[in-house]
């Protein structure tokens, strides 16, 4: 594929340029967003509860998506790793918080552990890209 088909898709600042990973890369109509955590501008973790996380990658992941000509509404996957699957219920009341009928295809799996030891969240989608 060569790069004239796929779009790197940044926002300021771009957290994940030091780990070489694209926040997100646009191919045609649709975007491919790397797992947000419930990290603030400066890279630090928000909250040490899995609201205050989820919250917040939720926020980026919009964010993310809106960079690329898309958003939350716009979501067709989306997958949920959670380093403890008791929160399935509050998993299932942020989605209906955030995400739309028809609710995307979803996957949700407990992990051992996130990128850093205190995050209890991680979010990556698919979205479609709204061309005007």
């Amino acid at each position: 594929m060569t790069s004239a088909l796929r779009e790197q898709i940044r926002t300021d600042p771009d957290w994940y340029e030091p780990y070489a990973i694209s926040q997100a890369i646009r191919v045609g109509d649709l975007v491919h967003v790397s797992g947000q955590a419930g990290i603030d501008e400066h890279g630090h973790t928000v909250a040490s509860d899995f609201e205050g996380q989820a919250r917040q990658a939720f926020a980026n992941l919009d964010r993310v998506l809106r960079a690329a000509g898309s958003g939350l509404e716009h979501v067709v996957k989306v997958t949920i790793f959670v380093t403890d699957m008791s929160v399935i219920d509050q998993v299932i009341a942020l989605r209906r918080e955030y995400f739309t009928e028809p609710y995307p295809a979803d996957t949700i799996a407990q992990v051992s552990a996130l990128a850093r030891p205190e995050w209890l969240v991680e979010i990556e989608a698919v979205g479609l890209v709204v061309r005007p």
